[in-house]
C-alpha cells in the first residue's frame, strides 16, 4: 500500500496515545452504512477487516475512514416534486404554496432515498507517534479538514497542527528553479507550474517537458512564482510539491519495489511489509523536505 497524496499535520512527539487507547477512542464512531433515510454516513473502518480499527506495525499506526454517500440527483427530486405539485394543483384548484412545496420536496426525497444508489470512499490516515506525523491520503485540504474534524471529535484532547516551515514552498521552489539547483537529496523532474501573483494569474505549465533554466528565469523575472514542482527524492520516490505544502502524485520508484520482494508472503505479511517500507521512506523524505524548506519555526 502506498499513499497517493499527503496532507501533512504535526502531533506532539512522542505521542502518548497507544494503539489500544486510540482503538477505544475510535470505537464509538465506527462506520455504519446509511440508513434508508440518510444521505451520508461516516465512520472508522477496520484497515485489515479483522474488526480492529487501528492497525499498528513497528510503532506506526494506520486508521481508515469510510464515507458512504447516496446518489440522489437534485434534478430527479425536482422532476418528481414538479409532477406531484401539478397533481395537487389539479386536485385543489390552485398551485401549492411555498411551504407546501417545501414539505412536498422533503416527502419526495424521503420516498426516493431507499432506492438511491450509494458509493463508498475510504480514506487512509497514517499516524507516526514516534516522529510526530499525522498524514492523510487526500487530494484536497478540504477533504483532509473533514477527516481531521471527525478525528478531533473522536480522540480526546488531540493536539494537531498543520506542518509549518521557515521558508514557504512558493519561495523555495521558485529559488530552486531560478538557481537551477535542487536541494540536497532531491532532483527536479519535468513537470512544473509558474503563476503570476497579479490579477491576471497568468500561468505557464511544463508537462513532461524539459525545464530550461533560461526560460524559467525569464518567467520568474516577469513576476511568476512556482506553485507546483515535480521532484524525486533519493532516487526512491517521485512526487509533486505544491505551494500549500501538500504532496501529490506520490510514486515509489523501481529501486524500492525491487528491494521489497513480497512474492513469498501472504496478504497480511505483504500489507505489513509495504506499510513498514512506506512509513519508513516517507518519514525520511519528509524530514529532508522540511530541512530543505528551512526547518520548522520554533514555537
Amino acid at each position: 500500500m502506498w499513499f497517493k497524496n499527503l496532507q501533512i499535520f504535526r502531533i506532539p512527539a512522542p505521542w502518548a496515545i497507544s494503539a489500544e487507547q486510540l482503538e477505544a477512542f475510535l470505537a464509538p464512531q465506527a462506520f455504519a452504512k446509511c440508513s434508508s433515510l440518510e444521505l451520508q454516513s461516516q465512520g472508522w473502518l477496520s484497515p485489515r477487516e479483522n474488526g480492529m480499527l487501528v492497525h499498528s506495525v513497528n510503532r506506526q499506526m494506520m486508521i481508515l475512514l469510510g464515507t458512504e454517500k447516496k446518489l440522489l440527483p437534485a434534478t430527479v427530486v425536482n422532476q418528481v416534486t414538479k409532477a406531484r405539485a401539478a397533481e395537487i394543483e389539479e386536485q385543489q384548484g390552485y398551485a401549492p404554496g411555498r411551504k407546501q412545496l417545501k414539505d412536498l420536496k422533503e416527502q419526495v426525497t424521503d420516498e426516493l432515498l431507499p432506492r438511491a444508489f450509494s458509493i463508498q470512499r475510504n480514506t487512509w490516515v497514517w499516524i507516526d507517534p514516534v516522529n510526530g506525523w499525522l498524514v492523510i491520503d487526500a487530494a484536497s485540504p478540504a477533504k483532509a479538514e473533514e477527516i481531521l474534524k471527525l478525528l478531533l471529535g473522536s480522540v480526546d484532547k488531540l493536539q494537531v497542527a498543520g506542518l509549518r516551515t521557515a521558508h514557504s514552498p512558493l519561495t523555495s521552489m521558485t529559488n530552486w528553479l531560478a538557481s537551477d539547483e535542487a536541494p540536497h537529496g532531491f532532483t527536479v523532474d519535468q513537470d512544473t507550474e509558474l503563476r503570476a501573483a497579479g490579477e491576471s494569474k497568468a500561468t505557464v505549465r511544463y508537462v513532461r517537458h524539459t525545464i530550461e533554466a533560461d526560460d524559467v528565469r525569464r518567467h520568474i523575472a516577469s513576476g511568476k512564482q512556482c506553485t507546483r514542482l515535480a521532484m524525486t527524492w533519493a532516487d526512491h520516490i517521485s512526487f509533486v510539491l505544491t505551494e500549500s505544502l501538500a504532496i501529490k502524485r506520490i510514486a515509489p520508484l523501481d529501486v524500492l519495489k525491487e528491494g521489497n520482494d513480497t512474492s513469498s508472503k501472504n496478504d497480511d505479511e505483504r500489507f505489513d511489509s509495504d506499510m513498514m517500507l512506506m512509513t519508513g521512506e516517507l518519514n525520511k523524505m519528509l524530514n529532508d523536505l522540511v530541512f530543505a524548506l528551512g526547518g520548522e519555526p520554533a514555537v
